[in-house]
């Protein structure tokens, strides 16, 4: 974390002196926002490596910030909140959060999550080999990080192409939730089967044909995904 910038947004001034006192010592430069609208002036004079973002602030809440700051950045960004139902993770992931802790929250693990979704956005997965595909709608060239859906680019955050690089790697094979969560988030996201169907979902949206009858990314019930390869065009 040396030498990395945080940027933490939080109407709670007890959080922030926490959060900023954890990734002090962690070697952070940290800036804090007392709520969204501060939050948003921040992240354009301090871009950060990585932003922390509770959801229920006044003046703008987090799901408003997130959706901002996504239209202006790719940056990781880990919702801190307590909410903790189901729908809110959903919700949060859908809005472009990269990861999800619930208050109360250990500082220990909230540096450890940190670190992890720091990785998973600035890795570039191998295979050892080159590895491509094309089938006249998709193309995807792993060795060149390149996807395109009839021959337009398509933009793919870090963890969407993690996900898709580790399915392609394994076409035609069933992967389980288990697999996928321990290959592309980290052992410790065991648990969050969430974020596996919220990811799959914003990849359906970018690269099928029709999201809601998809080609590629199949779903065994239960069980986990598969990539399936298509009869070149």
């Amino acid at each position: 974390m040396r030498g990395r910038c945080l940027l933490v947004i939080d109407d709670d001034p007890g959080l922030r002196s926490v959060v900023q006192l954890t990734f002090s010592r962690a070697g952070c430069q940290v800036y804090t926002a007392a709520n969204g609208r501060e939050g948003l002036r921040q992240f354009v004079d301090h871009p950060p490596h990585l932003v922390i973002l509770d959801l229920m602030m006044p003046e703008m809440d987090g799901w408003e910030v997130c959706r901002r700051i996504r239209l202006m950045s790719d940056v990781p960004i880990i919702i801190l909140s307590v909410l903790e139902r189901e729908e809110h993770i959903i919700r949060g992931l859908d809005c472009g959060a990269d990861d999800y802790v619930t208050k109360p929250f250990s500082p220990n693990v909230l540096l450890a999550r940190a670190r992890a979704t720091l990785r998973r956005a600035e890795s570039v997965p191998t295979t050892g080999t080159p590895l491509s595909y094309s089938d006249g709608h998709l193309t995807i060239d792993l060795d060149k990080r390149q996807v395109l859906v009839r021959g337009e680019p398509v933009r793919l955050r870090a963890t969407e192409y993690r996900l898709l690089a580790y399915l392609l790697e394994n076409a035609d094979r069933v992967l389980t939730y288990a697999q996928i969560l321990d290959n592309v988030w980290g052992h410790e996201y065991g648990d969050s089967v969430n974020y596996v169907h919220v990811y799959i979902s914003h990849l359906r949206g970018k690269l099928e044909k029709d999201p809601k009858r998809p080609q590629y990314l199949l779903n065994v019930r239960g069980v986990g995904y598969r990539f399936e390869k298509q009869t070149p065009l």
